[in-house]
């Protein structure tokens, strides 16, 4: 398949970013720093909170294009350089349905990693965040109210908040489908590698999800994957299935191992079929063999469609085009 850059996951920052990045920032500062360069085209690495030259090498791009002094520092000029993407800070509101800024990005980052599948952290707070906001609030025993308010944000600061369905131990899934892994992880491709592995099977195979989670992502994607189905897990795991021939899956649905997301096909960019299979740890992409239990998934009946289909908040934008392109789930337009 095409290759397809890497996904932007904004993260987290509790407090306004004014010292230079490389002396004082915390690492969930420096995510949401990359987090608004990458909304701004600037950045094209991995939300990952670790400074490194692609973060200075961005940072100075935004200070060049604002008429700043391009010394690759995120001081306070810099943080409003972003506009709304740099503020407010978190905790600074209540967050509601509508919103949007620094301090929604840092809410999806954190239920990301508490497994309440809010979709890609694009700092818009859409339907499928405030789905996520509710779980998280029934997690904690807290009022469900889809408001994240300072209860809300400390009880998933603090882990009351995540998912408890989840394996507290080593991560593993199960096989989504029963054929041999063919092209493997990291295999060379033209110009990239596999980020995935690839998993032929017959056309029209069932495929089952390979654990639990919520689908942040059911359709058809242009950047290679064709129909394609994620899925968010705890612990800042995401799932892919790509090239499939038909998707049963719905955006918000829950989904345990073996509930039935799909079929096998060729769709995208695939040369026969085979189900596309690649495992993401906070939007890196990482070998999944090592993960793969030898069970494969059973397939439970599915339920019927209760939610949109789509991805992001519900919302497919973007159609058959490549809008992946850019490596953002779904990316603002």
């Amino acid at each position: 398949m095409r290759p397809v850059r890497r996904i932007g996951a904004a993260a987290l920052v509790v407090v306004a970013l004014v010292a230079p990045a490389h002396a004082a920032a915390s690492t969930v500062e420096v995510a949401a720093l990359q987090s608004a360069l990458q909304g701004l085209a600037l950045y094209s690495g991995y939300v990952d909170g670790i400074e490194g030259p692609l973060t200075r090498e961005g940072i100075r791009a935004l200070q060049s294009r604002r008429g700043l002094t391009v010394d690759g520092v995120a001081g306070p000029e810099t943080r409003r350089a972003l506009g709304w993407r740099g503020r407010p800070a978190l905790g600074s509101r209540v967050m509601r349905s509508g919103d949007r800024g620094w301090d929604v990005a840092a809410l999806q980052f954190l239920l990301q990693r508490a497994g309440q599948g809010a979709g890609r952290a694009d700092g818009l707070f859409g339907p499928l965040t405030q789905a996520a906001v509710m779980r998280a609030q029934e997690a904690a025993g807290i009022g469900v109210d889809g408001l994240a308010g300072p209860v809300t944000i400390r009880s998933l600061r603090s882990g009351t908040g995540a998912a408890t369905e989840a394996p507290t131990g080593p991560v593993r899934f199960l096989r989504p489908v029963p054929g041999p892994i063919g092209d493997p992880f990291g295999a060379p491709r033209n110009g990239y590698t596999h980020t995935g592995v690839d998993i032929p099977d017959p056309e029209g195979t069932p495929i089952g999800a390979a654990g639990v989670g919520t689908v942040i992502y059911a359709a058809y994607n242009g950047g290679g994957y064709g129909n394609l189905v994620v899925i968010q897990h705890r612990l800042g795991y995401t799932s892919w299935y790509g090239h499939m021939s038909t998707i049963t899956a719905y955006v918000g649905e829950e989904v345990v191992g073996g509930t039935r997301i799909g079929y096998v096909g060729s769709t995208g960019d695939a040369t026969g079929p085979h189900l596309h299979f690649e495992v993401r740890h906070y939007d890196t992409p990482i070998d999944p063999a090592p993960l793969l239990l030898s069970t494969v998934a059973a397939r439970p009946a599915r339920t019927t469609p209760r939610g949109p289909t789509g991805g992001c908040d519900g919302l497919n934008r973007g159609g058959h085009g490549d809008w992946i392109a850019g490596e953002r789930l779904c990316a603002e337009r």
